[in-house]
């Protein structure tokens, strides 16, 4: 059965991105689920282990469920576009839209960021005479280099979370100085990288919806709030989210089913059993041993290594049983399969979905352009951000 195990695995990971063309192309969660029914079907998993599998997930799930319905409702109020407008005010645009796509990263999550703000970007570059690409492109880099500060901020986050009991404190402390140091970096390089001319800036300029402030405003505060101070007394984030959304119903009065992310649910769940039923297989343990500066490299660069190679998600959660809340490869671990993807676009789901947004736009970014901005930006802010997790982990201990 190992075999077996293994095979299904690659297939559910292959077939994430490798779908046939239309009109028989295929959502990209259709292989992995199919996998997994497979895997029960023919015995090679038990019901009641393929529960144990998913069980870490569904809080994390929840949440993710609830999120991104929030996010879209807040745009759909009209509260990125007039935060843009208020961001975009200044002498230099490109920082604010910069630190805003690191804000909703942080704070909201990484799939909100790509979702919403890439084509608010696009309609900035086009109406402001920017390279539509450089600006396109700032929410799937912030994606990958500020998706680590919170638990909330990327689902692979709140996987590890989940299933060690660990806080909002443990990654601001852990993680949140090496993304704000690669947040930081990653500016100064793409400041030097998006060489355009800013044209006519100040002949063209939205409007500031002081109503979209005014009612998205103490909805964001409270979000914020109940992630991060919420997580102290025991308050759930995706009940926090399930809150925010009750109200932005009531005020948009608008909801559809393709705001749930349902296909990335069934994704993570697929994905979640076959790599639950393939990892033991796979003799990974040897990998994430040591507790040493160099065994704390070797885990990034394999957690890096194998988000590349086979997506952040499953790379996650094939690794996750080798380590512990306490074992010092942990913080690497994560630190490796969220910045990681900052290289190759297929390396998180995040990067799919990104590229498919702003394809629709009209903005066609092959995964070799993808990887050329990735190794000039985003490798310098990973290094850096690398370098603080490890001085951040020797100096805690």
């Amino acid at each position: 059965m190992a075999v077996v195990r293994i095979f299904l695995l690659v297939a559910a990971v292959v077939g994430v991105f490798v779908r046939p063309v239309r009109p028989v192309r295929l959502p990209n969660w259709a292989v992995p689920v199919a996998a997994a029914v497979m895997l029960l079907l023919i015995g090679a998993m038990t019901a009641d282990a393929a529960l144990d599998a998913v069980r870490p997930l569904l809080a994390p799930l929840a949440f993710l469920l609830l999120a991104v319905p929030l996010a879209v409702m807040l745009d759909r109020l009209g509260f990125f576009a007039a935060l843009a407008a208020l961001v975009d005010t200044g002498p230099n645009p490109r920082l604010g839209l910069w630190v805003l796509a690191a804000a909703v990263t942080t704070f909201l999550n990484l799939d909100a960021s790509v979702v919403l703000l890439t084509p608010l970007y696009i309609q900035i570059a086009r109406q402001y005479g920017f390279n539509q690409t450089m600006l396109a492109v700032q929410p799937a880099l912030l994606a990958c280099l500020a998706s680590s500060a919170l638990p909330i901020s990327n689902l692979t986050n709140l996987i590890a979370a989940d299933t060690y009991g660990l806080g909002v404190a443990d990654f601001v402390v852990r993680l949140g100085p090496a993304s704000l140091v690669a947040v930081a970096v990653g500016w100064v390089v793409y400041r030097r990288a998006d060489t355009t001319a800013t044209v006519a800036h100040d002949q063209v300029r939205d409007p500031i919806d002081p109503r979209a402030l005014r009612l998205g405003t103490p909805i964001v505060i409270f979000v914020v709030l109940g992630f991060t101070v919420g997580d102290l007394v025991d308050i759930p984030a995706w009940a926090v989210a399930g809150v925010a959304d009750i109200v932005l119903l009531a005020l948009t009065r608008t909801v559809r089913v393709r705001d749930i992310p349902y296909g990335a649910a069934a994704l993570a769940l697929s994905l979640g059993i076959v790599a639950t039923a393939a990892s033991p297989h796979l003799g990974l343990g040897a990998l994430f041993s040591g507790s040493g500066t160099l065994d704390q490299l070797r885990v990034a660069a394999v957690a890096a290594l194998g988000a590349n190679t086979i997506n952040n998600l499953p790379a996650l959660l094939i690794s996750l049983p080798e380590v512990n809340a306490h074992s010092a490869t942990l913080w690497p671990l994560l630190f490796g399969v969220n910045f990681g993807p900052v290289l190759v676009l297929h390396g998180s789901l995040a990067g799919l979905l990104w590229r498919d947004t702003a394809a629709r736009l009209g903005v066609e970014v092959t995964p070799w352009q993808y990887t050329r901005l990735g190794l000039r930006i985003g490798l310098p802010a990973l290094l850096a951000g690398l370098a603080v997790v490890i001085a951040t982990g020797t100096f805690i201990g």
